[in-house]
């Protein structure tokens, strides 16, 4: 492979990292930090992705939207929506306990998922959205070599900066001890006098805002969405691996996942494209299976992570 092709590559596979490590961070708000296990990671992924474009793309007869807003009114409408979302599933779930907590979303992000795929006047069904615009891809000098995908990585990478350093700041606030405690000894927080509910909710909602990011990132960066790409496979399923494998409870683990995880994900398409053409329909059904023997062989070797969550007594 020519040098050009390795560094086009190369950003290429850092941007979908750097997409990934958002949506791990979000659920590590949630799971890592309070213990609640949403399984529908892909629905508020799918909101973001699809109010950014709505918001961002040039006028369509095929879809709602048009209005050809800036990148960042895509981004900052997409984490809006998906809150908003993330309020009416939470009011209705936030009491629930993990399991069905669980069951609920997982329910929910298909809903959302089937919506997107039926509803034709309002994302053009299973066609999907075509023509999302690239940031800063008319800058002069962005169609040389690697440009786009580099000042896109830019954009990714300062985002997963912010986002990293707001949640490690609530992490250590009296905020984050409260979730924590919530995740430990939930009778003893409430006999504490602590409104449990409006702590889960605000985690939820905070969680489900960077998913949100994270899908606004990935339609920006792809160029093309439809409801396809937000299977539970690719947009839940994934990121619960990166989080197990990076460290429950551990923003750095959290990113440090996403990477490794993307690494062996890529990695195994490798393998599989190296198959006999009479079992390539199955690559993806292997793919899936290698993913979770590792997951199998981290929980028995590392079971908090690569990098367990930080405790006083570690420290």
């Amino acid at each position: 492979m020519e040098l050009g092709g390795v560094i086009e590559y190369g950003l290429f596979f850092l941007s979908f990292v750097g997409i990934y490590a958002l949506l791990s961070l979000g659920l590590n708000l949630q799971w890592g930090l309070t213990g609640q296990f949403n399984i529908g990671i892909a629905g508020f992924f799918a909101v973001g992705a699809y109010t950014s474009a709505i918001v961002t793309t040039a006028p369509s007869p095929h879809h709602l939207g048009g209005f050809g807003a800036p990148l960042a009114v895509g981004l900052v409408l997409a984490m809006v929506l998906a809150g908003l979302v993330a309020v009416l599933v939470g009011l209705l779930t936030v009491r629930l306990r993990t399991d069905y907590l669980a069951i609920a979303t997982i329910g929910i992000a298909e809903i959302i998922r089937l919506v997107l795929k039926n509803e034709e006047w309002l994302t053009n069904g299973v066609r999907g959205i075509p023509g999302i615009p690239r940031p800063f891809a008319e800058t002069p000098g962005a169609g040389t070599l690697g440009q786009s995908d580099g000042v896109f990585l830019l954009v990714v990478v300062a985002l997963i900066l912010i986002v990293y350093l707001a949640l490690e700041a609530a992490r250590r606030s009296p905020w984050g001890r409260v979730l924590r405690a919530i995740r430990e000894n939930e009778d003893g927080v409430r006999a504490a006098g602590k409104d449990i509910e409006r702590f889960r909710l605000e985690a939820f909602v905070v969680g489900s805002m960077i998913m949100g990011l994270g899908g606004a990132l990935f339609a920006h960066f792809v160029g093309f969405i439809s409801p396809e790409a937000f299977t539970p496979e690719f947009a839940t399923f994934l990121v619960w691996v990166m989080l197990i494998a990076g460290g429950s409870g551990n923003n750095k683990g959290a990113v440090l996942g996403a990477l490794i995880i993307w690494l062996v994900w890529t990695g195994t398409e490798f393998l599989t494209s190296m198959a006999p053409p009479e079992y390539v329909t199955q690559a993806g059904a292997l793919r899936l299976l290698m993913i979770g023997i590792l997951v199998q062989v981290i929980l028995l070797v590392r079971p908090d992570g690569l990098l367990p969550e930080e405790t006083a007594e570690r420290k």
